[in-house]
């Protein structure tokens, strides 16, 4: 960030320097106390469980340039710039608004859906990076939070963003949008994640399109056309509407063909030549993904063979619908989340495998639905029954929820519930036969993942060699 100096630190957060330091500015920004880098800003956030003004005069010690605060507290390094705020939070996201306005021209692709929006990003970035110098969202810097600090670690000569914005709370999109200042927006899914917090679909429908409503009107708002809330997008956004997906949509997939290893298909756009893709993961709505994607592309100036080149590219986020043949079984990976709708993607994803002898799904809680969550989980039970999945194993603590996924199952196949991942291993270990598929999901909090590395240890990453 070569062009922050302290007196646009100043002005940005609307701050007072109570100390003025004579170091430069020539790191990032950090609201990490430990990850200070000489010449850095710090910015101290405060929290329920922590206060960043406690750290503040550590960090000048350790090098950073400037401290953002809201409180002085302790004795700080000479050099060190000091400046006081009312609010670290508001500052962060005032100066990430005003480095938004430093990167012009930027085409920032603005990304929001109940489910589906990592691997949507990834996709993204793999296709606008066959023609701009492009980034995107790492992790899961998608909140309050993350979204600012995204942007304030974008270099300079960056043509093109992909910056995912997730919420859980009516209200949360509008300052994220303010900051990210999208042209395309995209709307991976309308479901029913969140559902605790804002109560119905609706709800939900009427945050997420806080992106379609931060449109101009010449930029395009992208989304599936198959989604029950696909009208509603389309009335919302002050862009252009772009479905996609659906018979007559200018963006849509001609035979798809999936395996264990991936999905190929013709991809159609208007106007332009038809290319064939091969995507690196199976799913009809890892299609979907991609086509959200391969729009983005197209109205971004990308050709037909850069998109089909980057679609072909794509390395998606770890855990994310991963297929890998091991010790003679084909072990499905998706453990990075769940919701109602990604679960059942990835259920009938696994059921569609035609070189897989039996599917065995592996599956643990999913969170933050509210009142629906106990008859959500007995509706994937009857889910993975009703594909002809030959068991399912449920893994966590004794509740409602795991109870319900479990004891809808049995009502037609096999089903176990387990509390811990060695359980887990030592019941699946009795039902598996080589040939077999194995899905192993739940949401983050359930880390499913410890389950699939019990059985099979050779795909921990954090194994030795």
């Amino acid at each position: 960030m070569t062009h922050l100096s302290t007196g646009n630190l100043i002005a940005a957060t609307g701050g007072t320097a109570v100390v003025t330091g004579d170091r430069a500015i020539t790191a990032g920004v950090t609201t990490d106390s430990r990850a200070i880098a000489p010449g850095c800003v710090f910015v101290a956030l405060c929290g329920e469980r922590f206060d960043g003004n406690c750290f503040a005069a550590e960090a000048s010690r350790k090098g950073a340039a400037a401290v953002v605060v809201s409180r002085v507290e302790g004795e700080f390094a000479p050099g060190c710039t000091v400046v006081q705020v009312q609010d670290t939070l508001t500052a962060l996201q005032s100066l990430a608004a005003w480095w938004r306005e430093q990167l012009e021209p930027l085409a920032v692709v603005g990304l929001t859906g109940s489910s589906g929006k990592t691997s949507t990003k990834d996709m993204c970035l793999s296709v606008l990076s066959q023609k701009f110098r492009a980034l995107a969202t790492k992790g899961n810097l998608n909140n309050h939070i993350g979204v600012p600090l995204s942007i304030l670690s974008t270099p300079e000569g960056t043509e093109a963003a992909i910056w995912e914005m997730g919420m859980n709370h009516a209200g949360e999109l509008a300052p994220l949008c303010g900051m990210t200042r999208p042209r395309i927006g995209i709307i991976t899914t309308i479901g029913s994640a969140h559902m605790e917090y804002l109560g119905s679909r609706e709800a939900i429908a009427e945050e997420k399109c806080t992106v379609a409503r931060a449109l101009p009107t010449d930029g395009y708002m992208i989304y599936p056309a198959h989604d029950d809330f696909a009208g509603y997008i389309a009335a919302q956004t002050t862009g252009i509407p772009l479905p996609v997906g659906g018979q007559d949509c200018a963006v849509r997939a001609l035979n798809p063909r999936s395996t264990a290893t991936g999905t190929t298909y013709t991809l159609h756009i208007d106007g332009q030549e038809e290319v064939e893709i091969a995507l690196p993961v199976p799913g009809a709505h890892m299609v979907s993904n991609s086509l959200l994607a391969a729009a983005a592309g197209w109205k971004l100036g990308c050709t037909p063979q850069q998109i089909a080149a980057g679609l072909s590219a794509a390395t998606l986020t770890h855990g994310r619908l991963a297929c890998r043949q091991v010790d003679g079984y084909i072990v499905v990976d998706d453990t990075y989340n769940a919701n109602p709708e990604s679960m059942k993607a990835a259920l009938e994803t696994v059921a569609a495998l035609k070189d897989a002898r039996r599917c065995i799904a592996v599956l643990g809680k999913m969170g933050e639905l509210g009142t629906g969550g106990i008859a959500a989980h007995a509706d994937m039970g009857r889910c993975a029954a009703e594909l002809g999945y030959a068991a399912v194993v449920v893994v966590g603590a004794a509740c409602a929820e795991t109870e319900a996924l479990c004891n809808a199952a049995a009502e037609k196949i096999q089903a176990r519930r387990v509390d811990t991942p060695a359980e887990a291993a030592d019941i699946l270990k009795s039902l598996m036969q080589p040939g077999d598929a194995l899905l192993f999901k739940g949401s983050r909090s359930a880390g499913m993942e410890r389950t699939m590395y019990e059985l099979f240890p050779s795909l921990n990453p954090k194994q030795s060699s």
